[in-house]
């Protein structure tokens, strides 16, 4: 499942995220909250972190507050605004200063460990595309945090923003295995050892010369660790930030 952000009405959705102009307000008494843009926003990021983005609707969200869903659309007018709401408010959640007194390598490590444990609480942030922008101000402050880094490191701003697109996307594959190894058992009612000790067998029932016809998988393989390791995640990061550094070094 694909979510595009921006889907709305564009001057609504852009006043809505940056906050410009005067928003409805409800004030009643009684057990009920009152509505407002940030109370449903907040329910709304809670529906999509315990039961995920395909749960997520407007009465969802409406039955979380003890309203209706109808009650929702005087603050947000609908669903994918909802979304772009949701999307920059937990960007809010990640630093956006770093330490380079050490040097842009560690600081941009650093980065990298909190936006993959971002993504991981909240793994429906993977399902928004990143082929459009939400242009919300916690968007913009989550890449002035990894650019300022990247300042460093002396790459002009063309080169910068090829780091940065790398950056964001091996970050964001990383998260979506290690989401969708999650997801997997219950999704599919049987366990990842069950699942690879079930196959294992049959393959080497199957494919009895496997290892001479795939030579270089089976070498690769030999060694422990799988695709949602956190050593995996490492490895991966030293060797893109080892690209980095030789093309800093080439000036």
């Amino acid at each position: 499942m694909v979510v595009f952000a921006g889907q709305g009405d564009a001057r609504r959705s852009m006043a809505l995220l940056w906050r410009s102009g005067e928003e409805p307000g409800e004030v009643r008494p009684g057990p009920k909250p009152g509505l407002s843009v940030d109370v449903i926003v907040e329910a709304a990021i809670e529906v999509a972190d315990s039961e995920g983005m395909a749960a997520l609707s407007m009465r969802k969200v409406g039955e979380r507050l003890g309203r209706t869903g109808m009650a929702l659309y005087t603050y947000v007018p609908n669903k994918g605004e909802l979304v772009d709401l949701m999307y920059d408010r937990v960007l809010a959640e990640l630093p956006t200063t770093y330490d380079a007194s050490a040097g842009w390598r560690p600081a941009v490590a650093s980065w990298a460990e909190h936006t993959l444990a971002f993504y991981l609480r909240h793994p429906w942030v993977l399902q928004v595309s990143q082929a459009r922008p939400v242009l919300g101000p916690n968007e913009f402050a989550t890449l002035e945090s990894v650019v300022s880094i990247l300042r460093g490191t002396g790459l002009g701003p063309r080169r910068t923003r090829g780091v940065v697109a790398l950056l964001f996307d091996f970050v964001r594959g990383a998260a979506r295995t290690v989401t969708e190894s999650r997801l997997a058992p219950s999704a599919t009612g049987v366990s990842d050892e069950e699942w690879w000790r079930t196959r294992s067998h049959l393959l080497e029932e199957v494919a009895p010369g496997f290892t001479d016809q795939y030579p270089m998988v089976a070498w690769v393989e030999s060694e422990d660790g799988g695709p949602g390791t956190a050593d995996t995640f490492a490895i991966g990061l030293n060797v893109l930030l080892d690209g980095i550094e030789a093309a800093v070094a080439k000036g």
